[in-house]
């Protein structure tokens, strides 16, 4: 029965899978085309099967978010060195922190390393840098960003898949609209995953039955995993620059300044082991 029930759930969403970016109306920089862009956008998604309540749900009051934009041009802290860039996130207090909760989590982190082959020092340091171990996971509403992001003209293809994948899984119900809130790039959870990769690596490790990725710590940390081995991950190989997992580390983030931070980070915590 899980079988027929799970390829019914794959046949309902396939509709979602192929959506094309909205072609009706022209990606702009300023507020003025959004609505009609956002209109036609919601008759695209109707045509390929997402239900009228997903789409209120989620774009409903969805605005031009000037902030976004902003944001988005603003990304001045990847042209930082390495230096000033890991001084500013290697803290002190963040590496105590890590340290205890690599203590405090160990059972955990040996069985996602033993299914994943991520060890856990790894794991902590994405946790860390990216929401201060779940900390922040971000205030800003999902599907606004990524709108708002979908409509400007730089990235529009690539943002216009993300609003289409964070509306599968509203529409699967792994979360709500209201609960699909995070950072400012339509990243999502304690660790930070853009939709489609929580649709291609999100896993339920505390088996509660949801993939859980703002409030379980557990799925959180295993996604990643997950994640990290579908990139390339080799269990047992080193991660400092120039060795094998390094470039699995460019996969997360292709900013070269935190491939080394995160490098860096993690073999802080494991040396203090």
């Amino acid at each position: 029965m899980l079988v027929i029930r799970l390829l019914l759930l794959a046949a309902a969403l396939a509709p979602l899978a192929w959506m094309t970016p909205a072609t009706a109306a022209a990606c702009g920089a300023s507020a003025e085309g959004f609505p009609a862009w956002l209109d036609a956008y919601r008759e695209t998604a109707t045509a390929r099967g997402v239900s009228p309540r997903t789409l209120d749900s989620a774009l409903g009051g969805v605005i031009y978010d000037r902030a976004i934009i902003a944001r988005d041009r603003g990304q001045r802290v990847f042209k930082l060195s390495f230096e000033k860039f890991a001084a500013r996130l290697v803290t002190p207090s963040r590496l105590s922190r890590g340290r205890e909760l690599l203590r405090r989590h160990a059972g955990l982190l040996r069985e996602i390393e033993n299914r994943y082959g991520v060890p856990g020092p790894v794991l902590v340091s994405i946790w860390g840098l990216e929401t201060g171990y779940g900390a922040d996971n971000g205030h800003f509403r999902t599907t606004q960003a990524l709108a708002t992001l979908a409509y400007d003209c730089r990235r529009s293809a690539k943002f216009t898949d993300e609003l289409t994948d964070a509306l599968t899984i509203i529409e699967r119900g792994d979360m709500t609209a209201a609960q699909m809130r995070g950072d400012w790039a339509g990243e999502i959870g304690q660790t930070q995953f853009m939709p489609s990769s929580y649709l291609a690596y999100a896993v339920d490790f505390d088996g509660d039955g949801r993939r859980d990725l703002i409030r379980s710590p557990a799925d959180a940390l295993a996604s990643t995993a997950h994640y990290l081995k579908g990139k390339g991950w080799r269990p047992g190989a080193g991660w400092a620059e120039g060795e094998p997992n390094y470039a699995v580390f460019l996969e997360w983030n292709q900013a070269g300044v935190y491939a080394r931070t995160l490098a860096y980070f993690a073999t802080r915590l494991a040396e203090g082991q």
